[in-house]
Parts: structure tokens; C-alpha cells; sequence
């Protein structure tokens, strides 16, 4: 089981959507675990002060390293956890390989920054990993956790209900640095656009193949800078 501590100033927000669907039916059989933890709990001050004005000037309020700094220390108690994430627009782009690395983890924190960020100094301290989920700004990690914590429990054993279907998928399997081909299902014909004569033949090995090809073509039409990699 892979337990995720969450270190957010919107515990409400938790477990939210990944308590719906397949990720919802693998938290009900225990494949994994939540806990969210209210950065506020750990301020130092009645109000609950968690951030302040950062050194330099600029615009904006920086998340305090005291206060993060006690945050995950009591959160990880004795047992010293093996990572600490830092969703980060600023961080190594998130990619299906990371996914399934850190699916063999059996407990991730991690830290949802708000604001303009966090002070650098608890960063380095902890030695904390910072991953984006893609080259843009959104107002807080809250949503990056969503898609980061469902993309590495797919490749967590017995959260999928059919585990080859995770392998035909876009960058797993055989189809690494591919994108999924195309799907369809019945009816065979619908406003004159019929599905594909193979599919309808039987013929696996054919089948398997035209896959890959369709694959290959996507890629290359949509994201040629997989191919080069």
C-alpha cells in the first residue's frame, strides 16, 4: 500500500475526486491511503501565520521555512519518509516514468505551495523534490496533486482492474515515447464513418500491428519530440 501525506493550507480539498472512480474504489480497499495536513496547524502565533513578505521586495507572500520545516518533521515522526515532493511549476516535468518510480513507494509527502512559493532554505534543508506537471501557473498544488497522486496509482498493482490495459496506454509498454492509438466500439458504421476494416477481422497479430502504426503516426503528427527521444 502507498500512503500520500498531504501538507496543504486546503485540507478540505482532500481526497476530493480521487475518492470517485477507480482511484476511489482502490482507497476503499485499502491499495492506498490519504491524510491531509493543515499547514495553519504548525504556525507559531494564534493567527495562524504561515507565510510573510518576501526579502528583496517583489509582489506576493512566500510560505514560511519555520513553519513548513515543523510541518513535515511532525508529519514524518520517527520514520524519516523517502520523499518529500514539492509540486513546483518550476520542478522536473512530471512524465509516465516518474509515475511508475514512485508507485513503488510506500509513502510520499507532499508539499502544495500557494502564494509566490516557499522560502528555498526549507528546500534545501529536507532536500525536497520539486516536479511540475506542466509549463504553466496554476494558483496552488491542491490540483497538481489530483493529477499527480492518479497518475502514479495506475501503475500501483490491483488499482486498475485489468492490468494489460495500463501497458496498450500512452507511454507504457511497448508504446513508451508513443502516443494510444485510436479507439472505437459499436456501432460499426455511425453518420457514414465506418471503424476500421482490421478491427472487425479478428486478426490479432494484424490488429497489434496496425496499432502500433497508428500509434507511430499520431505521435509523429502531434508530438514529433517524442519520436527524437
Amino acid at each position: 500500500m502507498i500512503n500520500f501525506k498531504i501538507l496543504t493550507l486546503f485540507p478540505e480539498l482532500f481526497p476530493g475526486p480521487l475518492a470517485a472512480s477507480i482511484t476511489g474504489s482502490a482507497l476503499a480497499k485499502r491499495l492506498w491511503a490519504i491524510e491531509a495536513i493543515n499547514i495553519r496547524d504548525f504556525a507559531f502565533d494564534e493567527r495562524g501565520t504561515v507565510d510573510d513578505t518576501p526579502y528583496g521586495g517583489g509582489a506576493g507572500m512566500v510560505l514560511k521555512a519555520d513553519v513548513i520545516a515543523e510541518a513535515i518533521e511532525k508529519t514524518q515522526g520517527e520514520v524519516v519518509s523517502k520523499k518529500i515532493i514539492y509540486l513546483s511549476p518550476r520542478g522536473k516535468v512530471f512524465n509516465q516514468k516518474i509515475a511508475q518510480e514512485l508507485a513503488k513507494e510506500e509513502e510520499i509527502i507532499i508539499l502544495c505551495g500557494r502564494y509566490e512559493g516557499v522560502d528555498q532554505r526549507v528546500l534545501d534543508e529536507f532536500e525536497i523534490e520539486e516536479i511540475s506537471i506542466g509549463d504553466y501557473v496554476l494558483s496552488g498544488g491542491e490540483i497538481a496533486a489530483y493529477v499527480f497522486i492518479d497518475a502514479i496509482l495506475r501503475n500501483v498493482s490491483g488499482v486498475l482492474g485489468a492490468n494489460e490495459s495500463l501497458s496498450e496506454e500512452s507511454f507504457s509498454g511497448e508504446f513508451e515515447n508513443l502516443l494510444e492509438y485510436p479507439h472505437y466500439t459499436k456501432p460499426a458504421e455511425w453518420r457514414t464513418r465506418k471503424v476500421p476494416e482490421i478491427l472487425t477481422q479478428g486478426h490479432h497479430a494484424k490488429i497489434n500491428q496496425w496499432r502500433k502504426e497508428q500509434a507511430i503516426a499520431l505521435t509523429k503528427k502531434i508530438r514529433p519530440d517524442l519520436l527524437k527521444s
